[in-house]
């Protein structure tokens, strides 16, 4: 798929007057520079905590059937209020929800990091999710609205799909890094500064962005869809806890679904709908939003397969596993420079095959591992080179999914698309851990677990296939229209 065969009339102008720039320019620069730093914050956000969650529960008194929470809290607001909170950006303004929301997430950060017992905790990460699932479309919005549909937006969603991967993964070695050195507080505490230093800079450089005239906000599908993604994510994270076949996990997957389903029905009758139907009706926009979930599903799942992995069957300490993915992240910043350059030379759908075929073969040979040391020659350049094949995938799909859609709607788009990265995120972990405890059966010896990661690194490699074929069978483009 191109970028130029989508849907014509839909190109978002540039915030100046008169012709949109063909490069990027000193303002452009700043712009880009500021949007970039949050989008990192909040990505560095998800995983930071991790290695940090035992010292939290020993300082804390977290039991621990309750640490999950930790994660939890803020999976379930960062993903279930996203569309939500991206459409509201549309309506009162995007810079207005971004600024906002960093703000509230600079002050959640800082309770969090200050926080004597767990409920003060559980309640800053409530806040943080929050402020991320409004900061994170809004951010994306802003940047599809100050560069133009062609090169600049697409260089632009390069660098913030490989900063948004690359902090993944930098959350886990900083978090280790942070806890080990100095206090699991400064996890929390390392927002503040980055959050202001945002809050500083960003109104004199970025202008604000929303329609002339604004609607009224749909609450019956604001309330359904946000419920609906509550259940989903809900449950995915009890299936991670208790297995797939757990009843509180499977009524809350049911009840996410079903509420989904009404959504769908209130806005095909809805004047003004949260979601217009027309939108979820494109094929750039339903099917680029699977491609991003399934990308965020493989990679986020691979990382936690490869850690348990390097800890339980190599015998690394947490803090040389999160280390160990320093070269992943290399992998994923590589991807997010070259993804812009190759979708000019050829198309969209072609980085989305050939970034889906790159990560796909690079994930097989994660079969190869063995329990020695020795392995690591294997993990280390195939986890560098299916991260780039990985970021040429979450590029092309940020790029589709946001294309050929005019002004009024990128909140939208992005809140869309934001929504798959969560959700994808929230799913991956779930999913391959049932298949490790389905596989080992209860076994814990060393050889046991690596025979369960070797059958789940092999369902990775089949998803990310699944991604391929949607590629090339559902974004065909015509041939007209085919070069980008």
């Amino acid at each position: 798929m191109s970028t130029t065969s989508l849907a014509p009339g839909g190109t978002v102008a540039a915030p100046a007057a008169g012709v949109s720039p063909q490069r990027l320019t000193g303002r452009l620069k700043v712009v880009l520079g500021v949007l970039l730093v949050a989008q990192f914050m909040l990505a560095v956000d998800f995983s930071i905590l991790n290695v940090a969650l035992p010292k939290i529960g020993d300082d804390l008194g977290f039991s621990l059937t309750n640490l999950q929470w930790i994660a939890t809290a803020f999976a379930l607001c960062a993903a279930g209020f996203t569309l939500f909170f991206g459409r509201i950006g549309d309506l009162v303004g995007r810079k207005r929800i971004f600024l906002g929301s960093l703000g509230l997430l600079a002050l959640a950060s800082l309770v969090g990091g200050l926080a004597p017992n767990p409920e003060t905790l559980i309640i800053a990460r409530v806040v943080q999710g929050l402020a991320t699932a409004a900061a994170t479309p809004a951010g994306l919005a802003l940047l599809t609205t100050s560069f133009p549909e062609g090169p600049l937006r697409q260089k632009a969603l390069g660098l913030n799909g490989a900063l948004m991967s690359a902090g993944f993964t930098a959350g886990a070695v900083l978090g280790g890094v942070l806890t080990d050195l100095l206090s699991w507080r400064w996890a929390f505490f390392i927002n503040v500064p980055v959050a202001l230093a945002v809050l500083l800079v960003a109104p004199a450089v970025i202008a604000e962005s929303r329609p002339a005239e604004r609607p009224k906000v749909d609450l019956p599908g604001a309330l359904t869809v946000t419920l609906g993604l509550l259940g989903i994510v809900y449950g995915l994270t009890q299936a991670g806890e208790h297995g797939w076949t757990h009843p509180v996990a499977l009524t809350g997957l049911l009840v996410g679904a079903v509420l989904l389903v009404v959504f769908y029905f209130i806005e095909r009758g809805s004047a003004q709908p949260l979601v217009p139907v027309h939108v979820l009706k494109k094929p750039t926009v339903a099917w680029g939003n699977v491609l991003g979930m399934l990308a965020f599903v493989t990679e986020t799942s691979l990382v936690y397969l490869l850690t348990v992995y390097l800890q339980k069957t190599l015998g690394f300490s947490a803090l040389a596993a999160g280390i160990s993915f320093g070269v992943l992240g290399l992998g994923t910043v590589a991807g997010g420079m070259l993804a812009p350059k190759a979708i000019a030379r050829t198309s969209t759908r072609t980085v989305l095959v050939g970034g889906g075929l790159m990560q796909a073969v690079f994930t097989a040979v994660l079969l190869l591992l063995g329990d020695t040391s020795a392995s690591m020659g294997l993990l280390l350049p195939a986890t560098f080179l299916g991260g780039v094949g990985n970021m040429l995938v979450i590029v092309g799909f940020m790029v589709t999914a946001t294309t050929g859609l005019p002004d009024h709607e990128q909140g939208l788009a992005t809140g869309l698309a934001s929504m798959s990265q969560q959700v994808g995120i929230t799913m991956g972990t779930p999913i391959m851990s049932t298949i490790v405890t389905a596989t080992t059966a209860g076994a814990v010896s060393a050889g046991a677990i690596l025979h369960g990661i070797t059958v789940a690194i092999a369902a990775n490699a089949a998803l990310v296939l699944l991604g391929v074929l949607i590629a090339i069978v559902f974004l065909r483009t015509r041939r007209s229209a085919s070069h980008a």
